[in-house]
Protein backbone atom coordinates (compact mmCIF):
# COMPACT_ATOMS: atom_id res chain seq x y z
CA UNK A 1 0.00 0.00 0.00
CA UNK A 2 2.71 2.31 0.44
CA UNK A 3 4.42 1.63 -2.47
CA UNK A 4 1.38 2.72 -4.20
CA UNK A 5 1.24 5.97 -2.18
CA UNK A 6 4.46 6.91 -3.15
CA UNK A 7 4.21 5.84 -6.83
CA UNK A 8 0.70 7.77 -6.77
CA UNK A 9 2.67 10.75 -5.05
CA UNK A 10 5.18 10.97 -7.95
CA UNK A 11 2.74 11.00 -11.04
CA UNK A 12 1.76 14.11 -12.41
CA UNK A 13 -1.19 16.15 -12.52
CA UNK A 14 -2.46 14.77 -15.22
CA UNK A 15 -1.37 10.96 -14.17
CA UNK A 16 -3.02 11.37 -10.92
CA UNK A 17 -6.78 12.44 -12.81
CA UNK A 18 -6.39 9.23 -15.18
CA UNK A 19 -5.49 6.99 -12.18
CA UNK A 20 -8.74 8.84 -10.27
CA UNK A 21 -10.82 8.43 -13.29
CA UNK A 22 -9.75 4.74 -13.67
CA UNK A 23 -10.92 3.86 -9.96
CA UNK A 24 -14.02 5.47 -10.40
CA UNK A 25 -14.82 3.41 -13.35
CA UNK A 26 -13.92 0.66 -11.51
CA UNK A 27 -16.40 1.31 -8.80
CA UNK A 28 -19.26 2.14 -11.05
CA UNK A 29 -18.75 -0.93 -12.36
CA UNK A 30 -19.63 -2.77 -9.49
CA UNK A 31 -23.44 -2.18 -9.77
CA UNK A 32 -24.88 -3.77 -6.49
CA UNK A 33 -28.30 -4.05 -8.79
CA UNK A 34 -29.69 -8.19 -9.22
CA UNK A 35 -29.33 -9.28 -12.07
CA UNK A 36 -32.89 -9.59 -13.77
CA UNK A 37 -34.73 -13.34 -14.69
CA UNK A 38 -38.39 -13.41 -15.42
CA UNK A 39 -39.87 -15.58 -13.11
CA UNK A 40 -41.27 -18.74 -13.82
CA UNK A 41 -45.03 -19.64 -14.47
CA UNK A 42 -46.83 -22.73 -14.73
CA UNK A 43 -47.94 -23.32 -18.25
CA UNK A 44 -49.91 -26.09 -19.95
CA UNK A 45 -48.87 -27.70 -22.72
CA UNK A 46 -52.37 -27.60 -24.82
CA UNK A 47 -55.47 -25.13 -23.54
CA UNK A 48 -58.15 -27.69 -22.17
CA UNK A 49 -61.09 -25.73 -24.09
CA UNK A 50 -59.92 -25.71 -27.57
CA UNK A 51 -61.21 -27.27 -30.50
CA UNK A 52 -59.84 -30.70 -31.42
CA UNK A 53 -58.18 -30.53 -34.58
CA UNK A 54 -56.79 -33.73 -36.42
CA UNK A 55 -52.67 -32.98 -36.64
CA UNK A 56 -52.31 -34.40 -40.61
CA UNK A 57 -55.44 -32.23 -42.10
CA UNK A 58 -54.49 -28.50 -43.09
CA UNK A 59 -56.91 -26.17 -41.59
CA UNK A 60 -59.99 -25.07 -43.80
CA UNK A 61 -60.65 -21.85 -45.12
CA UNK A 62 -63.51 -21.51 -42.43
CA UNK A 63 -60.73 -21.71 -39.93
CA UNK A 64 -58.07 -19.67 -40.96
CA UNK A 65 -59.89 -17.10 -42.98
CA UNK A 66 -57.50 -14.22 -43.13
CA UNK A 67 -56.35 -14.45 -39.68
CA UNK A 68 -52.72 -14.47 -39.29
CA UNK A 69 -50.72 -17.55 -36.59
CA UNK A 70 -49.03 -15.00 -34.34
CA UNK A 71 -45.50 -14.42 -34.27
CA UNK A 72 -45.24 -13.14 -30.76
CA UNK A 73 -43.48 -9.72 -29.67
CA UNK A 74 -45.00 -7.81 -27.65
CA UNK A 75 -43.43 -4.65 -29.41
CA UNK A 76 -44.53 -6.00 -32.39
CA UNK A 77 -47.50 -3.85 -34.47
CA UNK A 78 -50.88 -5.44 -33.99
CA UNK A 79 -52.80 -6.11 -37.03
CA UNK A 80 -56.45 -5.20 -37.66
CA UNK A 81 -58.05 -8.18 -36.31
CA UNK A 82 -61.19 -6.88 -36.74
CA UNK A 83 -61.04 -6.94 -40.45
CA UNK A 84 -62.04 -11.05 -40.70
CA UNK A 85 -65.52 -10.32 -39.65
CA UNK A 86 -66.19 -8.92 -43.25
CA UNK A 87 -67.54 -5.87 -42.23
CA UNK A 88 -67.12 -2.55 -43.85
CA UNK A 89 -68.86 -0.55 -41.49
CA UNK A 90 -67.24 -2.50 -38.41
CA UNK A 91 -64.15 -1.37 -40.28
CA UNK A 92 -64.52 2.30 -40.74
CA UNK A 93 -65.86 2.33 -37.09
CA UNK A 94 -62.65 1.01 -35.72
CA UNK A 95 -60.94 3.26 -37.79
CA UNK A 96 -62.72 6.52 -35.96
CA UNK A 97 -62.10 5.30 -32.55
CA UNK A 98 -58.47 4.78 -33.59
CA UNK A 99 -58.37 8.71 -34.72
CA UNK A 100 -60.33 10.34 -31.89
CA UNK A 101 -60.93 8.25 -28.88
CA UNK A 102 -60.26 9.84 -25.59
CA UNK A 103 -59.01 7.26 -23.35
CA UNK A 104 -56.25 5.99 -26.06
CA UNK A 105 -55.08 9.74 -26.62
CA UNK A 106 -54.99 9.81 -22.28
CA UNK A 107 -53.02 6.78 -22.59
CA UNK A 108 -50.02 7.74 -25.51
CA UNK A 109 -49.64 10.74 -23.18
CA UNK A 110 -48.85 8.88 -20.47
CA UNK A 111 -46.59 6.89 -22.56
CA UNK A 112 -44.73 10.78 -23.20
CA UNK A 113 -44.53 11.17 -19.58
CA UNK A 114 -42.71 8.54 -18.95
CA UNK A 115 -40.15 8.42 -21.59
CA UNK A 116 -39.63 12.37 -20.23
CA UNK A 117 -38.92 10.79 -17.10
CA UNK A 118 -36.40 8.26 -18.53
CA UNK A 119 -34.25 11.08 -20.10
CA UNK A 120 -34.37 12.92 -17.06
CA UNK A 121 -32.91 9.92 -15.28
CA UNK A 122 -30.09 9.43 -18.31
CA UNK A 123 -29.31 12.88 -18.07
CA UNK A 124 -27.36 12.10 -14.62
CA UNK A 125 -25.05 10.34 -16.81
CA UNK A 126 -23.46 14.02 -17.94
CA UNK A 127 -22.14 16.57 -15.94
CA UNK A 128 -24.39 19.77 -15.49
CA UNK A 129 -23.19 22.68 -16.46
CA UNK A 130 -23.97 26.51 -15.49
CA UNK A 131 -23.13 29.74 -15.56
CA UNK A 132 -23.10 32.71 -13.09
CA UNK A 133 -21.98 36.51 -12.78
CA UNK A 134 -22.48 38.92 -10.11
CA UNK A 135 -20.47 40.93 -7.40
CA UNK A 136 -20.01 39.37 -3.59
CA UNK A 137 -19.69 41.71 -0.35
CA UNK A 138 -17.70 40.13 2.02
CA UNK A 139 -15.72 40.80 5.61
CA UNK A 140 -12.51 38.62 5.82
CA UNK A 141 -11.25 38.09 9.32
CA UNK A 142 -7.79 39.18 10.76
CA UNK A 143 -6.88 35.77 11.62
CA UNK A 144 -7.83 34.40 8.02
CA UNK A 145 -4.91 37.38 6.84
CA UNK A 146 -2.42 36.53 9.28
CA UNK A 147 -2.58 39.57 10.66
CA UNK A 148 -2.53 39.95 14.78
CA UNK A 149 -6.50 40.73 16.02
CA UNK A 150 -5.90 44.66 16.39
CA UNK A 151 -5.60 45.02 12.71
CA UNK A 152 -9.10 44.30 12.36
CA UNK A 153 -11.14 42.92 9.83
CA UNK A 154 -11.31 43.74 6.14
CA UNK A 155 -14.49 44.31 3.74
CA UNK A 156 -14.08 44.05 0.16
CA UNK A 157 -16.29 43.18 -2.83
CA UNK A 158 -15.35 40.67 -5.49
CA UNK A 159 -16.66 40.15 -8.62
CA UNK A 160 -17.01 36.59 -10.65
CA UNK A 161 -17.94 35.53 -13.86
CA UNK A 162 -17.95 32.07 -14.38
CA UNK A 163 -19.01 28.42 -15.70
CA UNK A 164 -19.24 25.68 -12.91
CA UNK A 165 -19.95 21.72 -12.92
CA UNK A 166 -21.30 18.98 -11.46
CA UNK A 167 -21.16 15.17 -11.46
CA UNK A 168 -22.35 12.76 -9.49
CA UNK A 169 -20.01 9.35 -10.32
CA UNK A 170 -21.95 6.55 -10.97
CA UNK A 171 -20.29 4.50 -8.03
CA UNK A 172 -21.94 1.02 -7.21
CA UNK A 173 -24.45 1.64 -10.22
CA UNK A 174 -26.75 4.17 -8.51
CA UNK A 175 -27.37 6.31 -11.77
CA UNK A 176 -27.61 3.06 -13.75
CA UNK A 177 -30.30 1.18 -11.20
CA UNK A 178 -32.57 4.63 -11.37
CA UNK A 179 -32.04 4.64 -15.19
CA UNK A 180 -33.06 0.94 -15.71
CA UNK A 181 -35.88 1.24 -13.63
CA UNK A 182 -37.02 4.84 -15.58
CA UNK A 183 -36.78 2.52 -18.78
CA UNK A 184 -38.55 -0.60 -17.72
CA UNK A 185 -41.52 1.99 -16.76
CA UNK A 186 -41.35 3.57 -19.66
CA UNK A 187 -41.75 -0.08 -21.04
CA UNK A 188 -44.44 -0.52 -19.05
CA UNK A 189 -45.99 2.59 -20.15
CA UNK A 190 -45.64 1.41 -23.85
CA UNK A 191 -47.17 -2.19 -23.15
CA UNK A 192 -50.57 -0.43 -20.86
CA UNK A 193 -50.97 1.82 -23.75
CA UNK A 194 -51.52 -1.78 -25.82
CA UNK A 195 -53.85 -2.60 -23.92
CA UNK A 196 -56.08 0.53 -23.95
CA UNK A 197 -55.59 0.07 -27.48
CA UNK A 198 -56.79 -3.58 -27.65
CA UNK A 199 -59.23 -2.72 -25.64
CA UNK A 200 -60.59 -0.24 -27.23
CA UNK A 201 -61.13 -2.13 -30.47
CA UNK A 202 -62.21 -4.97 -28.82
CA UNK A 203 -65.09 -2.42 -27.08
CA UNK A 204 -66.20 -1.06 -30.47
CA UNK A 205 -66.69 -4.30 -31.88
CA UNK A 206 -68.85 -6.10 -28.78
CA UNK A 207 -70.89 -2.74 -28.77
CA UNK A 208 -71.43 -3.07 -32.87
CA UNK A 209 -72.25 -6.30 -32.39
CA UNK A 210 -74.60 -5.40 -29.70
CA UNK A 211 -76.47 -3.07 -31.77
CA UNK A 212 -77.05 -5.22 -34.23
CA UNK A 213 -78.61 -7.83 -31.83
CA UNK A 214 -80.74 -5.06 -30.58
CA UNK A 215 -81.61 -4.57 -34.86
CA UNK A 216 -82.71 -8.10 -35.02
CA UNK A 217 -84.78 -7.97 -31.67
CA UNK A 218 -86.31 -4.68 -33.17
CA UNK A 219 -86.78 -6.29 -36.38
CA UNK A 220 -88.63 -9.64 -34.30
CA UNK A 221 -90.57 -7.17 -32.48
CA UNK A 222 -91.51 -5.30 -35.89
CA UNK A 223 -93.09 -8.41 -37.57
CA UNK A 224 -94.68 -9.32 -33.99
CA UNK A 225 -96.56 -6.26 -34.02
CA UNK A 226 -97.74 -7.08 -38.09
CA UNK A 227 -98.73 -10.86 -36.79
CA UNK A 228 -100.84 -9.82 -34.15
CA UNK A 229 -102.32 -6.97 -35.78
CA UNK A 230 -103.71 -9.14 -38.16
CA UNK A 231 -104.77 -11.80 -35.29
CA UNK A 232 -106.87 -9.11 -34.41
CA UNK A 233 -108.40 -8.10 -37.16
CA UNK A 234 -109.35 -12.30 -37.52
CA UNK A 235 -110.91 -12.17 -34.44
CA UNK A 236 -112.80 -9.06 -34.73
CA UNK A 237 -114.13 -10.12 -37.52
CA UNK A 238 -115.18 -13.68 -35.92
CA UNK A 239 -116.14 -11.85 -32.81
CA UNK A 240 -118.74 -9.48 -34.74
CA UNK A 241 -119.72 -13.12 -36.85
CA UNK A 242 -120.97 -14.21 -33.33
CA UNK A 243 -118.48 -17.12 -33.50
CA UNK A 244 -116.41 -16.10 -30.09
CA UNK A 245 -117.09 -13.82 -26.97
CA UNK A 246 -115.85 -10.47 -26.09
CA UNK A 247 -112.77 -12.06 -24.28
CA UNK A 248 -111.05 -13.11 -27.15
CA UNK A 249 -111.20 -10.00 -28.29
CA UNK A 250 -109.64 -8.31 -25.05
CA UNK A 251 -106.75 -11.06 -25.04
CA UNK A 252 -105.61 -10.06 -29.01
CA UNK A 253 -105.93 -6.73 -28.12
CA UNK A 254 -103.52 -6.80 -24.85
CA UNK A 255 -100.96 -9.41 -26.59
CA UNK A 256 -100.88 -6.53 -29.36
CA UNK A 257 -100.37 -3.64 -26.45
CA UNK A 258 -97.68 -5.52 -24.42
CA UNK A 259 -95.82 -6.59 -28.32
CA UNK A 260 -95.82 -2.81 -28.61
CA UNK A 261 -94.64 -1.83 -25.42
CA UNK A 262 -91.55 -4.37 -25.39
CA UNK A 263 -90.47 -3.01 -28.92
CA UNK A 264 -90.15 0.82 -27.31
CA UNK A 265 -88.37 -1.25 -24.78
CA UNK A 266 -86.04 -2.64 -27.49
CA UNK A 267 -85.65 0.78 -28.91
CA UNK A 268 -84.40 2.07 -25.95
CA UNK A 269 -81.71 -0.28 -24.88
CA UNK A 270 -80.51 0.34 -28.46
CA UNK A 271 -80.27 4.08 -28.11
CA UNK A 272 -78.23 3.70 -24.90
CA UNK A 273 -76.13 1.12 -26.84
CA UNK A 274 -75.84 3.52 -29.65
CA UNK A 275 -74.56 6.47 -27.76
CA UNK A 276 -72.01 4.54 -25.90
CA UNK A 277 -70.77 3.32 -29.40
CA UNK A 278 -70.51 7.46 -30.04
CA UNK A 279 -68.79 7.98 -26.94
CA UNK A 280 -66.06 5.42 -27.79
CA UNK A 281 -65.35 6.86 -31.47
CA UNK A 282 -64.81 10.41 -29.44
CA UNK A 283 -68.07 11.98 -30.41
CA UNK A 284 -71.22 13.52 -28.89
CA UNK A 285 -74.35 11.04 -28.84
CA UNK A 286 -76.17 14.07 -30.58
CA UNK A 287 -73.93 13.87 -33.69
CA UNK A 288 -73.64 10.14 -34.05
CA UNK A 289 -76.32 7.84 -35.32
CA UNK A 290 -76.46 4.43 -37.21
CA UNK A 291 -78.67 3.05 -39.63
CA UNK A 292 -80.64 0.05 -38.55
CA UNK A 293 -79.27 -3.38 -39.71
CA UNK A 294 -79.79 -7.09 -38.52
CA UNK A 295 -77.04 -9.09 -36.95
CA UNK A 296 -75.19 -11.24 -39.74
CA UNK A 297 -74.44 -14.73 -37.77
CA UNK A 298 -70.52 -14.53 -37.34
CA UNK A 299 -68.60 -17.89 -38.44
CA UNK A 300 -65.23 -16.93 -38.15
CA UNK A 301 -63.13 -19.30 -35.72
CA UNK A 302 -60.03 -18.43 -33.81
CA UNK A 303 -56.80 -20.55 -34.05
CA UNK A 304 -56.33 -20.10 -30.19
CA UNK A 305 -52.08 -21.28 -30.43
CA UNK A 306 -50.53 -22.44 -27.77
CA UNK A 307 -50.53 -21.38 -24.10
CA UNK A 308 -46.55 -20.81 -23.86
CA UNK A 309 -47.10 -17.78 -26.84
CA UNK A 310 -50.40 -16.19 -24.78
CA UNK A 311 -47.70 -14.46 -22.14
CA UNK A 312 -45.57 -12.79 -25.37
CA UNK A 313 -49.02 -12.00 -27.10
CA UNK A 314 -50.86 -9.93 -23.86
CA UNK A 315 -50.04 -6.74 -23.42
CA UNK A 316 -51.27 -6.80 -20.03
CA UNK A 317 -49.01 -9.80 -18.88
CA UNK A 318 -45.90 -7.65 -20.51
CA UNK A 319 -47.02 -4.77 -18.64
CA UNK A 320 -46.75 -6.56 -15.38
CA UNK A 321 -43.79 -8.25 -16.27
CA UNK A 322 -42.32 -5.05 -16.84
CA UNK A 323 -43.31 -3.75 -13.88
CA UNK A 324 -41.01 -6.54 -11.86
CA UNK A 325 -38.09 -5.66 -13.83
CA UNK A 326 -38.39 -1.98 -12.83
CA UNK A 327 -39.17 -3.18 -9.16
CA UNK A 328 -35.87 -5.13 -9.26
CA UNK A 329 -33.91 -2.39 -10.57
CA UNK A 330 -35.39 0.18 -7.52
CA UNK A 331 -33.95 -2.96 -5.03
CA UNK A 332 -30.40 -2.00 -6.48
CA UNK A 333 -30.84 1.57 -5.91
CA UNK A 334 -31.93 0.60 -2.32
CA UNK A 335 -28.93 -1.28 -1.86
CA UNK A 336 -26.79 1.72 -3.59
CA UNK A 337 -27.61 3.62 -0.63
CA UNK A 338 -25.24 1.58 1.95
CA UNK A 339 -21.92 2.79 -0.30
CA UNK A 340 -20.13 6.14 -0.64
CA UNK A 341 -21.44 8.56 -2.76
CA UNK A 342 -19.24 11.02 -5.00
CA UNK A 343 -19.89 14.43 -5.80
CA UNK A 344 -17.43 16.01 -8.36
CA UNK A 345 -17.40 19.70 -8.58
CA UNK A 346 -15.55 22.48 -10.30
CA UNK A 347 -16.13 25.99 -11.47
CA UNK A 348 -13.73 28.11 -13.69
CA UNK A 349 -13.94 31.52 -14.56
CA UNK A 350 -12.84 35.29 -13.48
CA UNK A 351 -13.21 36.98 -10.08
CA UNK A 352 -11.92 40.91 -9.50
CA UNK A 353 -12.46 43.07 -6.42
CA UNK A 354 -13.53 45.90 -9.15
CA UNK A 355 -15.36 45.47 -11.98
CA UNK A 356 -13.49 46.72 -14.57
CA UNK A 357 -10.57 44.25 -14.09
CA UNK A 358 -12.89 41.05 -13.69
CA UNK A 359 -12.09 39.73 -17.60
CA UNK A 360 -8.30 40.60 -17.29
CA UNK A 361 -6.35 37.14 -17.94
CA UNK A 362 -4.47 37.72 -14.57
CA UNK A 363 -8.25 37.62 -13.09
CA UNK A 364 -9.03 34.33 -13.45
CA UNK A 365 -9.41 31.76 -11.37
CA UNK A 366 -11.00 28.13 -10.62
CA UNK A 367 -11.87 25.75 -7.59
CA UNK A 368 -11.76 21.81 -8.47
CA UNK A 369 -13.87 19.90 -5.67
CA UNK A 370 -16.49 20.63 -3.76
CA UNK A 371 -17.37 24.34 -2.82
CA UNK A 372 -18.63 23.06 0.53
CA UNK A 373 -18.35 19.67 2.82
CA UNK A 374 -16.42 17.02 1.40
CA UNK A 375 -16.85 15.17 -2.14
CA UNK A 376 -17.18 11.42 -0.77
CA UNK A 377 -19.86 10.78 1.57
CA UNK A 378 -20.05 7.14 3.32
CA UNK A 379 -23.45 7.29 5.25
CA UNK A 380 -22.67 5.78 8.91
CA UNK A 381 -26.31 6.01 10.93
CA UNK A 382 -29.69 7.28 9.77
CA UNK A 383 -31.99 5.56 12.35
CA UNK A 384 -32.54 2.52 10.25
CA UNK A 385 -33.98 4.82 7.12
CA UNK A 386 -31.66 2.90 3.95
CA UNK A 387 -32.54 -0.61 5.69
CA UNK A 388 -36.54 0.36 5.68
CA UNK A 389 -35.86 1.41 2.38
CA UNK A 390 -34.53 -1.86 1.13
CA UNK A 391 -36.80 -4.16 2.42
CA UNK A 392 -39.67 -2.28 1.01
CA UNK A 393 -38.03 -2.56 -2.60
CA UNK A 394 -37.50 -5.86 -1.84
CA UNK A 395 -41.62 -6.37 -1.23
CA UNK A 396 -42.71 -4.45 -3.78
CA UNK A 397 -40.73 -6.91 -5.93
CA UNK A 398 -42.08 -9.77 -4.29
CA UNK A 399 -45.26 -7.94 -4.97
CA UNK A 400 -44.82 -7.93 -8.68
CA UNK A 401 -44.01 -11.38 -8.92
CA UNK A 402 -47.34 -12.73 -7.80
CA UNK A 403 -49.21 -9.86 -9.56
CA UNK A 404 -47.66 -11.00 -12.88
CA UNK A 405 -48.50 -14.79 -11.80
CA UNK A 406 -51.91 -14.12 -11.25
CA UNK A 407 -52.29 -11.67 -14.15
CA UNK A 408 -51.22 -14.96 -16.37
CA UNK A 409 -53.38 -17.28 -14.74
CA UNK A 410 -56.70 -14.49 -15.37
CA UNK A 411 -54.89 -14.52 -19.14
CA UNK A 412 -55.31 -18.38 -19.06
CA UNK A 413 -58.93 -18.39 -17.66
CA UNK A 414 -59.78 -15.86 -19.88
CA UNK A 415 -59.06 -17.83 -22.89
CA UNK A 416 -60.45 -21.43 -21.87
CA UNK A 417 -63.80 -19.35 -20.97
CA UNK A 418 -64.45 -18.07 -24.69
CA UNK A 419 -63.14 -21.14 -26.11
CA UNK A 420 -65.63 -22.95 -23.94
CA UNK A 421 -68.21 -20.44 -25.15
CA UNK A 422 -67.89 -20.77 -28.73
CA UNK A 423 -67.50 -24.67 -28.38
CA UNK A 424 -70.61 -24.61 -26.45
CA UNK A 425 -72.63 -21.98 -28.18
CA UNK A 426 -72.33 -23.86 -31.82
CA UNK A 427 -74.52 -26.87 -30.16
CA UNK A 428 -76.75 -24.14 -28.20
CA UNK A 429 -77.80 -22.67 -31.71
CA UNK A 430 -78.59 -25.74 -33.80
CA UNK A 431 -80.35 -26.81 -30.59
CA UNK A 432 -82.19 -23.32 -30.52
CA UNK A 433 -82.91 -23.24 -34.19
CA UNK A 434 -84.48 -26.53 -33.87
CA UNK A 435 -86.82 -24.97 -31.18
CA UNK A 436 -87.81 -21.44 -33.86
CA UNK A 437 -88.43 -24.25 -36.28
CA UNK A 438 -90.77 -26.00 -34.23
CA UNK A 439 -92.84 -23.32 -32.50
CA UNK A 440 -93.23 -21.72 -35.87
CA UNK A 441 -94.94 -24.92 -36.94
CA UNK A 442 -96.96 -25.17 -33.67
CA UNK A 443 -98.27 -21.68 -33.56
CA UNK A 444 -99.27 -22.18 -37.66
CA UNK A 445 -101.34 -25.14 -36.07
CA UNK A 446 -102.69 -23.23 -33.17
CA UNK A 447 -103.69 -20.60 -35.42
CA UNK A 448 -105.49 -22.60 -38.57
CA UNK A 449 -107.42 -24.90 -35.62
CA UNK A 450 -108.05 -21.85 -33.76
CA UNK A 451 -109.91 -20.58 -37.56
CA UNK A 452 -111.30 -23.91 -37.59
CA UNK A 453 -113.08 -23.73 -34.24
CA UNK A 454 -111.16 -26.55 -33.13
CA UNK A 455 -108.92 -24.83 -30.39
CA UNK A 456 -109.35 -21.42 -27.98
CA UNK A 457 -107.61 -18.89 -28.33
CA UNK A 458 -105.51 -19.72 -25.49
CA UNK A 459 -103.84 -22.09 -27.54
CA UNK A 460 -102.93 -19.22 -30.46
CA UNK A 461 -101.26 -16.46 -27.88
CA UNK A 462 -99.04 -19.65 -26.43
CA UNK A 463 -97.84 -20.42 -29.69
CA UNK A 464 -96.98 -16.66 -30.87
CA UNK A 465 -95.52 -16.27 -27.84
CA UNK A 466 -93.37 -19.10 -27.71
CA UNK A 467 -92.47 -18.11 -31.25
CA UNK A 468 -91.38 -14.94 -30.12
CA UNK A 469 -89.35 -15.89 -27.05
CA UNK A 470 -87.51 -18.94 -29.18
CA UNK A 471 -86.70 -16.10 -32.12
CA UNK A 472 -85.42 -13.80 -29.33
CA UNK A 473 -83.07 -16.48 -27.97
CA UNK A 474 -81.65 -17.16 -31.49
CA UNK A 475 -81.18 -13.93 -31.17
CA UNK A 476 -79.33 -13.26 -28.20
CA UNK A 477 -76.91 -16.25 -28.65
CA UNK A 478 -76.08 -14.98 -32.17
CA UNK A 479 -74.75 -12.07 -30.58
CA UNK A 480 -73.60 -14.11 -27.71
CA UNK A 481 -71.52 -15.65 -30.23
CA UNK A 482 -69.93 -12.42 -31.64
CA UNK A 483 -69.14 -11.10 -28.43
CA UNK A 484 -67.51 -14.47 -27.59
CA UNK A 485 -65.50 -14.30 -30.67
CA UNK A 486 -63.93 -10.93 -30.55
CA UNK A 487 -63.30 -11.75 -26.62
CA UNK A 488 -61.52 -14.50 -27.72
CA UNK A 489 -59.60 -12.77 -29.79
CA UNK A 490 -58.65 -9.94 -26.69
CA UNK A 491 -58.18 -12.91 -24.51
CA UNK A 492 -55.44 -13.35 -26.93
CA UNK A 493 -53.66 -10.27 -26.96
CA UNK A 494 -54.92 -9.18 -30.72
CA UNK A 495 -53.85 -10.13 -34.09
CA UNK A 496 -50.81 -9.67 -35.51
CA UNK A 497 -49.84 -8.06 -39.07
CA UNK A 498 -48.03 -5.07 -41.03
CA UNK A 499 -50.67 -2.59 -39.57
CA UNK A 500 -48.88 0.41 -38.00
CA UNK A 501 -50.11 2.07 -34.89
CA UNK A 502 -52.19 5.13 -36.04
CA UNK A 503 -49.77 8.07 -35.59
CA UNK A 504 -53.26 10.22 -34.51
CA UNK A 505 -54.02 8.30 -31.56
CA UNK A 506 -50.32 7.95 -30.57
CA UNK A 507 -48.82 11.40 -30.89
CA UNK A 508 -45.18 10.32 -30.97
CA UNK A 509 -45.43 7.25 -29.83
CA UNK A 510 -42.75 5.32 -31.98
CA UNK A 511 -42.16 1.76 -32.01
CA UNK A 512 -38.39 2.22 -31.09
CA UNK A 513 -38.67 0.95 -27.17
CA UNK A 514 -38.94 -2.65 -26.77
CA UNK A 515 -42.20 -2.77 -24.89
CA UNK A 516 -42.46 -6.14 -22.90
CA UNK A 517 -38.68 -7.50 -24.82
CA UNK A 518 -37.99 -9.19 -21.74
CA UNK A 519 -41.71 -11.09 -21.59
CA UNK A 520 -40.82 -12.19 -25.54
CA UNK A 521 -37.84 -14.24 -23.85
CA UNK A 522 -37.53 -18.12 -25.14
CA UNK A 523 -38.36 -19.15 -21.72
CA UNK A 524 -38.77 -18.29 -18.11
CA UNK A 525 -35.73 -17.64 -15.86
CA UNK A 526 -35.57 -18.92 -12.57
CA UNK A 527 -36.37 -15.46 -9.66
CA UNK A 528 -32.84 -14.33 -8.83
CA UNK A 529 -32.37 -13.74 -4.93
CA UNK A 530 -32.95 -10.13 -3.57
Amino acid sequence: MKRFESRFDSLSGWGRAAVSGLLVALLAACSVEPTYNRPEVDTPAAFKEAPVTSATSAPSAQDTGTWKEAQPADDAHRGEWWTIFGDAQLNALEEQAAAANQDLKAAAARVQQARAVTRAAKSDWFPKLDAGFGPTRERASAASQFLPDSAGGTTGTIWRAQVGASYEADLFGRVSSNVNASTADEQQSEALFRSVQLSLQADVAQNYFQLRELDTDQELYRRTVELREDTLKLVERRFREGDIGELDVSRSRNELASARADAVGVARQRAASEHSLAILLGKPPADFSFAQAPLVPVTVRVPPGLPSALLERRPDVSAAERAMAAANARVGLAKSAFFPKLDITGAFGFESATLGDLFMWSSRAFILGPLAGTALTVPLFDGGRRKANLAQARSKYDEDVAQYRQQVLVAFREVEDNLADLRLLDDQMREQNNAVEASQRAAHLSRTQYTEGAVSYLDVIDGERQVLTSQLQASHLSGTQAVATVNLIRALGGGWGDAKTPDTAVGALAPDAASGAAAASPAPQQVAKR
